[in-house]
């Protein structure tokens, strides 16, 4: 990373950030400049809201959502529809089909999906746990909300295959979702026109 002229302090912190996704290290001395400027409002708190996030935050056991109880808020909530499993790659996905409201069932992240270039296997990801949830006798419906590219679509019909001796119902969602399209970041609208209009594989 090209020099700066600043103390290791903020070196340090321009290095991290810049490993964030999207930030270059232009990008992250942009928003390191920024930060130091709003000091007060902005730096300090962060700070506090960082250290905060770090004590406080866990994964799910029961799904893999992250929040700051554990089973999570989502888990937790009365009134949600306990006979739908909707499976995402990730987090993010979960958080924006929640987002969308078009889902009002149990969620459980994957934690990926299979891929050969980069050499990721089944028993890489949570599969095992998502069959063992798909026998209890509560879950009737398993909607697999994959990334719509390759990986994804492979990764669905591995699943779809590996739930196939459940007797669960198996489907996934409408490719309203376009090819290559990452769920986090598509509109809400999308999503739930997508989750809606959810077909038997």
């Amino acid at each position: 990373m090209p020099h700066t002229s600043a103390g290791p302090q903020i070196e340090q912190l321009i290095t991290m950030l810049s490993r964030l996704p999207g930030l270059g290290p232009r990008s992250a001395r942009r928003a390191v400049l920024h930060l130091i400027r709003k000091k007060e409002g902005l730096l300090i708190p962060l700070g506090r809201a960082m250290n905060e996030a770090a004590e406080h935050i866990r994964s799910c056991d029961t799904c893999g959502n992250i929040d700051v109880k554990n089973p999570c808020a989502i888990c937790q909530a009365p009134g949600r529809d306990q006979t739908s499993l909707c499976v995402v790659e990730q987090v993010g996905d979960l958080w924006a089909l929640e987002r969308a409201g078009a889902h009002r069932g149990r969620y459980f992240v994957l934690g990926g999906v299979l891929s050969a270039i980069d050499g990721v296997r089944p028993e890489d990801l949570f599969i095992d746990r998502l069959l063992t949830l798909a026998e209890t006798p509560q879950i009737t419906e398993v909607i697999l909300a994959l990334s719509a590219n390759v990986d994804g679509a492979s990764t669905s019909h591995f699943l779809a295959d590996s739930l196939a001796k459940t007797g669960v119902k198996v489907t996934t969602i409408a490719r309203g979702v376009p090819v290559g399209g990452e769920l986090d970041y598509l509109d809400d609208g999308t999503l739930a026109a997508a989750l809606v209009s959810r077909k038997a594989i």
